[in-house]
C-alpha cells in the first residue's frame, strides 16, 4: 500500500467515525455484558463490513450510488438515493453529529441551554461550510491532519480503559440474552455507515482518480485497500470503546452511550478525561459532517440546476435548523427511517456483488428489492409506533422476524422469482 492509500483510508475512517460510532458501541457493551464479544461481532458486520463493501461497490460504476439503484428502475434510483442522502445529510446524520459534539464536548463545562446549543452549532456549521467548499483539499486536510489527531486521542482513551478499568462484566440484558450476535447486527444499523458509504464511495473514487488512477480494475483494488485501512481502524476502535462500556456496568446507570463514555473518561483521567473526550467527539463529528455535506453537495448538484456552493449552503442551513431541535428529537425520528432504509441498502449492495450470477437482470433486482421494501416498510412503521396487529401476526411467521431480519428470506425469494421470470418481466440490464 502506498501513501495515497493510507491518506484516503484515514480520510474514510474519519468520515465514518462520527456520532453514532461513538454513542452506540458503549451502549452495546454495557447491555451485552458477558455476551459482549458475540454482540460486537454482529455490530462489526453491519458497522464495518457492509460499509466497506458499499464503498467498494461504488468503484464498480461510472458515477455514484444512483447508478446501482437504477438497476431496479431509474425512478427508484432517483427517489431512494435522494432519500438516503437526505437521511444521512441534513435531516438526521449531520444534525445528530453536531448535537452529539455539543452534548459531549461543551455541556460538561457549561450549563445546558438552547442558547449555548445555538451558539455552538452556529460556529460548528460555519466551519463545516468553509471546509466543504473545496472537496479536493478536504481529502488532504482530513486524511493528513485531523485523522491522526483523532486517532491519537482515541488511542489514549482506549489504552486508559484497558489499564485503568478493572470492573467485571455484568450479565446481558434481555435484548442480548438470547441472540447477542443478531442483536448487535441490528444495532449496527444505527451508525448509518452502510448507507453513508453509498455517499462516501464517490468521494473515495474521485480522490483516487485525481491521483491518476483511471482503469476500473485499479480503482476497485485501490478502493478496497483504502477500505481495509479504514476497516482495521474501525474494528479496533469499536472493540475498545465497546469494551469500555462493558466495564462501566458496575459504576451506575446511564442515559446513553455518550454518558457512558463521559463517565469512563472521568473515572480514568478526572477532569482531563472530559477534555480528551471533547477533542475526540468534536473532531469525529466535524469530519463526518464535512464529508456528508460534500457528498450531498456533489449528488444534488448532479440532479438539480443549482451550483455546488448553493447546495452545500442549503444543506448546512437545514442541518443547523434541525440540530437545534435537540438530539432526542433527531434520534426518535431517525430510527424508524433507518429501519426502513437499511435492509433495502443492504440488499442493493449484495446484489451488486452477485450480479454476474444472474446476468445483471433487472427482474432479479426488482423482485428482491420489492419484497425487501414491503417488509422493511412494516418494520419502519412499527418502529415509529404504528399498531398493525393483523399484519404483525402474519409477519411473525417470517423466518428471523424476531431477530429483526424478517426481510432476509423475502429478499431471496423475490430474487428467485425475478430470475425465473426474467425473460418475460424485464430485459437484462447491461452496464
Amino acid at each position: 500500500m502506498n501513501k495515497d492509500t493510507f491518506i484516503i483510508g484515514f480520510m474514510l475512517f474519519a468520515l465514518f467515525f462520527g456520532a453514532g460510532n461513538l454513542i452506540y458501541p458503549p451502549t452495546l457493551g454495557i447491555e451485552s455484558g458477558t455476551s459482549y464479544w458475540a454482540a460486537i461481532a454482529g455490530f462489526v458486520i453491519t458497522g464495518v463490513g457492509l460499509p466497506i463493501l458499499a464503498v467498494t461497490a461504488i468503484s464498480f460504476v461510472n458515477n455514484d450510488a444512483r447508478e446501482l439503484a437504477d438497476r431496479v428502475h431509474p425512478m427508484f434510483g432517483l427517489i431512494f438515493i435522494s432519500v438516503v442522502y437526505l437521511a444521512i445529510g441534513p435531516f438526521f446524520g449531520i444534525p445528530r453529529a453536531s448535537t452529539v459534539a455539543y452534548e459531549m464536548s461543551v455541556e460538561p463545562f457549561t450549563n445546558a441551554s438552547t442558547l449555548s446549543l445555538f451558539l455552538f452549532t452556529t460556529i460548528f456549521f460555519v466551519l463545516v461550510y468553509i471546509v466543504s467548499r473545496n472537496p479536493s483539499k478536504m481529502v488532504d486536510r482530513i486524511g493528513q491532519y485531523l485523522t491522526p489527531i483523532l486517532l491519537i486521542a482515541i488511542i489514549a482513551l482506549c489504552v486508559g480503559g484497558f489499564l485503568l478499568l478493572d470492573s467485571t462484566f455484568a450479565g446481558p440484558t434481555e435484548k442480548y440474552a438470547a441472540s447477542p450476535f443478531f442483536a448487535g447486527f441490528v444495532e449496527g444499523y444505527l451508525t448509518m455507515d452502510a448507507i453513508g458509504a453509498l455517499a462516501f464511495g464517490i468521494i473515495v473514487v474521485n480522490a483516487f482518480k485525481e491521483r491518476g488512477i483511471s482503469s476500473q480494475k485499479e480503482l476497485v483494488k485501490s478502493t478496497l485497500k483504502a477500505g481495509i485501512v479504514t476497516g482495521i481502524g474501525l474494528v479496533t476502535v469499536y472493540g475498545s470503546i465497546g469494551w469500555i462500556g462493558a466495564k462501566m456496568a458496575a459504576d451506575g446507570n446511564y442515559t446513553n452511550g455518550g454518558d457512558i463514555l463521559s463517565s469512563a473518561a472521568n473515572v480514568m483521567f478526572g477532569s482531563f478525561g472530559a477534555l480528551l473526550l471533547g477533542i475526540i467527539v468534536s473532531l469525529a463529528c466535524f469530519t463526518t459532517s464535512v464529508g456528508l455535506v460534500v457528498a450531498c453537495g456533489q449528488f444534488f448538484t448532479k440532479i438539480t440546476r443549482f451550483s455546488y456552493n448553493w447546495i452545500i449552503l442549503l444543506v448546512t442551513v437545514v442541518s443547523f435548523l434541525t440540530a437545534n431541535q435537540g438530539l432526542n428529537t433527531i434520534i426518535s425520528i431517525s430510527v424508524p427511517v433507518l429501519v426502513f432504509i437499511y435492509p433495502i441498502a443492504i440488499v442493493l449492495i449484495l446484489l451488486t456483488y452477485t450480479q454476474k450470477l444472474f446476468n445483471q437482470s433487472k427482474a432479479v433486482y426488482r423482485g428482491s428489492i420489492l419484497l425487501t421494501g414491503i417488509i422493511s416498510l412494516y418494520d419502519g412503521l412499527a418502529a415509529f409506533g404504528v399498531k398493525m396487529p393483523a399484519i404483525t401476526t402474519a409477519m411473525e411467521f417470517l423466518p428471523f422476524f424476531e431477530l429483526g431480519l424478517g426481510w432476509l428470506v423475502p429478499a431471496i425469494i423475490g430474487g428467485i422469482i425475478g430470475y425465473l421470470f426474467k425473460g418475460t418481466l424485464a430485459p437484462s440490464y447491461s452496464s
